[in-house]
């Protein structure tokens, strides 16, 4: 499956592989998942953490699965 170039951040995590462990889990059950190093819109961040990012449309079906 593809990854999303742009999405909305579903939760932010302080490391790569955590962020590829969720996304990992995501992907799995079908929600397009990406992840990238936290922006300077989140400053008291250090460069290793890393937002998790999805689609609009899977934001809530993202945010259940990560709730169980």
């Amino acid at each position: 499956m593809a990854e999303i170039e742009f999405g909305v951040r579903l939760t932010v995590v302080p490391s790569e592989s955590e962020a590829d462990a969720i996304c990992g889990l995501l992907r799995v059950n079908g929600i397009r998942c990406s992840h990238r190093e936290a922006g300077a819109d989140l400053p008291l961040y250090s460069n290793w953490w890393h937002e998790v990012l999805v689609s609009n449309d899977q934001l809530e079906e993202a945010r259940e699965l990560l709730a169980t």
